[in-house]
């Protein structure tokens, strides 16, 4: 990739994150997000009243 900077490397001129922060970023709120609807389901499912 041509750039006009020679102090920047690849990964710098294409804006990407060399440590891989975005992710984890995205797998942190991916995780978050199944357990809260793990949480959701598991309060509806003891507030449910069984028909007998």
């Amino acid at each position: 990739m041509e750039t006009y900077d020679p102090h920047k490397s690849t990964t710098d001129v294409r804006q990407a994150s060399s440590r891989k922060m975005n992710l984890r970023v995205l797998i942190i709120s991916l995780v978050g997000i199944v357990a809260l609807f793990v949480i959701l389901y598991v309060v509806f499912a003891l507030t449910q009243t069984t028909a007998a």
